[in-house]
């Protein structure tokens, strides 16, 4: 049985990308589906991915979610991640529109999980050092202190706690408690891995070279990164108390086919 894969690609204002993003990431082989879950962008990228979906190519593998307004990065993956459970896809994406995440890097992130076994795969930006290009010196050692204090909190032995290039196997996001996540930023990223490490899944980082966006304008603010810093705390917090559901990973394992 051939394994289903969708990438979710979240949207706000994306026109200058998403048409590309969508063509790169549907002419990988292995076959890729997208769904995109757009916020109500006023510029006009819901309408490009409609008339995407009209071609013969992409009517069966290109999907779009249209909500009212800028209601979070983490609902916006929510939404996706209940969709994709509907829908029976075996493994599901995250992924930026702007290219900052390469879909070449896609199949790698399968493989992952797929052949390797593992439950979460990630795109790693620092475990094999800091592979970021064009960004800010500053917004650098922002992000990667930040994964070091997160690591330090939470003990996650993740390098990379908030990377948003990730590939879940869809029994992961079955287990999450999806309505108890409650960040919709930077911490979003780091609760979903902390929750699935605490759930028993096993978890590997795959290095990726990650690109500061060319063309659009950056979503990221100083507030993301104070929920990211502060909801820690809480998440160390919950883990002593919270009962998360457990599983047997490996157990689990067997049952899934590969291919």
């Amino acid at each position: 049985m051939q394994t289903r894969s969708i990438v979710i690609i979240p949207t706000y204002n994306e026109k200058e990308n998403i048409e590309n993003i969508i063509r790169a990431v549907t002419a990988l082989e292995e076959g890729f589906h997208v769904l995109v879950i757009d916020d109500g962008s006023p510029d006009g990228t819901a309408g490009i991915v409609k008339r995407l979906m009209t071609e013969d190519g992409l009517r069966d593998r290109l999907f779009i979610e249209e909500r009212t307004g800028k209601l979070g990065l983490g609902t916006a993956y929510i939404h996706g991640f209940r969709w994709a459970i509907a829908h029976e896809y075996d493994f599901v994406f995250e992924m930026d529109a702007d290219f900052s995440h390469a879909p070449s890097d896609l199949p790698r992130l399968l493989s992952a999980c797929r052949d390797e076994g593992y439950d979460v795969s990630i795109g790693s930006r620092y475990v094999t050092g800091v592979n970021v290009v064009n960004w800010p010196i500053g917004r650098v050692l922002m992000s990667y202190f930040a994964s070091k204090y997160v690591r330090l909190v939470t003990g996650l032995d993740i390098h990379d706690t908030t990377a948003g290039f990730v590939c879940y196997r869809r029994r992961v996001l079955e287990t999450i408690e999806l309505d108890k996540i409650r960040f919709k930023g930077y911490a979003f990223q780091i609760e979903m891995k902390f929750t699935a490490h605490k759930c028993g899944f096993r978890i590997k980082e795959v290095p990726v070279i990650f690109v500061n966006r060319e063309l659009g304008t950056s979503k990221m603010s100083g507030g993301i990164f104070s929920e990211a810093l502060f909801g820690v705390m809480r998440l160390r917090w919950d883990g002593w108390f919270r009962k998360y559901k457990r599983t047997d990973a490996r157990a689990a394992l067997s049952k899934v086919p590969n291919s």
